[in-house]
């Protein structure tokens, strides 16, 4: 397969059904997450957003910690990822009392892996970025959903679905 596929072959290669790519990043939780940390015991609501307190980072975020008890009802955890250091989750937590774990990816290799990491456009000019992206992983480490180019609003009910079937 061409270099030049690389993102396009990482993002097809996620698949509901699948296993979920595995991880090991630093977090708000002063040590490093991993996948497997959860594998048996809890069901995971991977979320990938682009930039910490910008308007629908922050409405997400605070959209889950205001569901939280919900999700946190159909046995699982949240973890938001984005680029943004620690120290930016840090006060981006404490700024909106976020209650899950935030994990930086400031290398963009997770981001990659899970084929979030795309390029975009704004007013003509092309960058690198997050696409709005949240997967359902269940207890085997499996992927029970995706959801593409997330539309902020509404978003935490659908999450709330989809976790009865995980």
């Amino acid at each position: 397969m061409p270099a030049a596929s690389k993102t396009a072959s990482s993002s097809s290669a996620l698949k509901e059904g699948a296993s979920a790519p595995a991880f090991n990043l630093p977090s708000t939780e002063g040590a490093n997450i991993r996948l497997s940390d959860y594998k048996g015991k809890k069901n995971v609501v991977l979320y990938f957003y682009p930039k910490d307190d910008t308007p629908g980072c922050t409405r997400e975020a605070c959209d889950f910690r205001d569901n939280l008890k919900k999700i946190q009802a159909r046995d699982a955890v949240i973890l938001g990822v984005s680029p943004d250091s620690v120290a930016a989750h840090d006060k981006f937590r404490d700024k909106y009392k976020l209650p899950f774990t935030l994990l930086s990816d400031e290398s963009k290799e997770m981001l990659e892996r899970y084929g979030v990491w795309k390029e975009k456009s704004l007013y003509g000019r092309k960058y690198m970025g997050v696409e709005r992206t949240t997967l359902i992983i269940n207890k085997k480490g499996q992927i029970s959903r995706i959801f593409p180019k997330v539309k902020v609003e509404g978003h935490w009910q659908e999450v709330l679905e989809a976790l009865e079937n995980a």
